[in-house]
């Protein structure tokens, strides 16, 4: 029987020690029950009332793989404190064969068991909502004291041994002049071009960014106002800012708000970084305008044309590129009778980037080795060929070959063997339906699929990330820039994979 253990802390109280706990624990069951253990998932300072934990996930996910039959937590409350989810989670993995032991916690077969499950469940819950009414309680009378509760703490400042806020001099003249920078004309992305190429970092660690920034210049701690949750204390943290320069800088943030290329960015060009330029190979990006009528008008315009006037492109209708790219993958490549066939060559490709998996190879490798080498002293020993390092040798041989075999096991885990028939279910999920929301469709499906679309004059090249193949359109493109209501007038070059996949020469 294979296993796999999960452990879990949840807070700064808890720390390495408990985890170091749980699977001396986890280990002592798995021996007394004969459990190989196949691979560790450990979640560290993090909660189990949610599913946000990055290594249960994977746990799950990787049950799917039928590699381990078992899996060992310390406690019950180490797998779940919510109900709802440890029902959901324990379905998934029965579903897949896998049963759940707990090493401090006898919990019989049958009816009994899982009412008494059921119950410590229950308990587990109940502790969850105890703790967490308590942490609020807690925070509250810290709040109201001005002082630190933990979590992300601003630049500038860092907690005195009270918790309280102190100035911190070495970070807050960064904090400084970020706010002069922008309150005397600088742009955001300029502050942190800046920063970062003087080496300063955030309170994190990062590099700054957008977010980061603004997250900075907003914030109403460096004028001295405390706030966590409902509490709002005026003076109750020294300040960095001066009113007047926070004032100002808020006054720049809000008529840049409100600007009128503002609502340019909202608008999703779904090509971006895959549509390039037929005649000049540079990468074609959204732009917008504004008609005579006042009309908004969206489209892709060559990079080269738009920044050097080296390249007479015309520019294309944003709708018309994104609904074309849409229609010929759901026509040529997400066909029912061809999905198949897709999926069939996806493994072809997966197979081969399996075979270059160096790591597994080279263990495979060492355990045939081994293997051999065993063979030859058993050989040997029948034979009566016995010399004083022998036996020391065998013994040695046997710990390494169960050693390799247990990263063999781990390294399949990491990478599960993907099937035809999950492919295909896979690409069955991009089938449209009138219920759909179209335009986050077309975006997922474009993300997934499309590797990359070149358009010329009368040329459209659509290669897809899947297939390793590309759909090649003749067309009249002209027609259609000019006149987005014209219908499609194009026929399929010779060669593409509309015929690879049974699409015919003419549409």
């Amino acid at each position: 029987m294979k296993g796999v253990i999960y452990a879990r802390y949840s807070s700064s109280s808890q720390s390495e020690q408990s985890i170091e706990g749980q699977l001396r624990d986890c280990y002592d069951y798995a021996k007394r029950h004969n459990i190989s253990i196949v691979n560790e998932y450990i979640d560290r300072a993090t909660t189990g009332t949610n599913d946000n934990r990055q290594a249960f996930q994977q746990m799950i996910k990787d049950s799917d793989s039928k590699i381990f039959d078992s899996v060992i937590c310390y406690k019950i409350d180490r797998f779940a404190r919510n109900k709802y989810d440890s029902v959901v989670y324990k379905s998934k993995l029965k579903k897949n064969g896998i049963k759940i032991h707990y090493s401090r916690e006898n919990i019989p077969d049958g009816p009994e068991g899982i009412i008494l499950e059921s119950l410590l469940e229950g308990m587990a819950e109940f502790y969850s909502a105890e703790l967490s009414q308590k942490i609020r309680r807690g925070m509250y009378e810290s709040a109201t004291k001005a002082h630190a509760t933990g979590g992300y703490l601003a630049l500038g400042y860092q907690v005195a041994p009270d918790k309280s806020y102190e100035i911190n001099p070495a970070t807050a003249p960064v904090v400084v002049k970020i706010f002069t920078m922008y309150a005397n004309g600088k742009s955001v992305v300029d502050i942190c071009e800046e920063l970062n190429s003087l080496g300063i970092r955030t309170s994190k660690g990062a590099v700054f960014n957008k977010n980061s920034l603004k997250t900075i210049l907003k914030n109403k701690k460096y004028i001295g106002i405390y706030t966590c949750k409902d509490v709002v204390i005026e003076g109750g943290v020294p300040a960095i800012v001066d009113q007047e320069l926070f004032d100002r800088v808020q006054e720049k943030i809000e008529m840049t708000r409100q600007a009128p290329s503002r609502g340019k960015g909202k608008v999703d060009y779904l090509l971006s970084g895959k549509l390039y330029c037929g005649k000049c190979s540079a990468g074609m990006v959204g732009e917008s305008g504004t008609g005579k009528s006042g009309e908004k008008h969206h489209y892709y315009i060559c990079v080269s044309k738009k920044r050097k006037k080296t390249c007479d492109k015309k520019t294309i209708r944003k709708k018309w590129i994104e609904s074309l790219v849409v229609e010929e993958t759901v026509k040529h490549i997400l066909q029912p009778n061809k999905i198949r066939a897709i999926a069939e060559k996806c493994i072809e490709v997966y197979k081969k980037d399996t075979s270059k998996n160096d790591e597994l190879i080279h263990l495979q490798k060492q355990l045939a080795e081994t293997k051999k080498s065993i063979k030859n002293l058993m050989c040997a020993i029948e034979q009566g060929i016995i010399l004083r390092t022998t036996q020391s040798r065998l013994a040695e041989l046997e710990i390494i070959q169960d050693n390799l075999e247990y990263e063999i096991e781990v390294c399949k885990i990491k990478k599960p063997t993907l099937t035809v028939e999950q492919i295909t279910f896979m690409l069955s999920q991009f089938q449209r339906e009138s219920t759909m929301d179209m335009e986050q469709y077309n975006k997922d499906l474009i993300e997934c699929f499309i590797n990359s679309v070149h358009l010329s004059e009368d040329t459209l090249i659509i290669t897809y990330n899947l297939t390793n193949e590309k759909t090649e359109l003749e067309s009249s493109v002209l027609n259609h820039i000019s006149d987005c209501i014209n219908p499609y007038n194009y026929k399929a070059h010779a060669g593409s994979d509309l015929t690879l996949f049974g699409g015919g020469e003419e549409n």
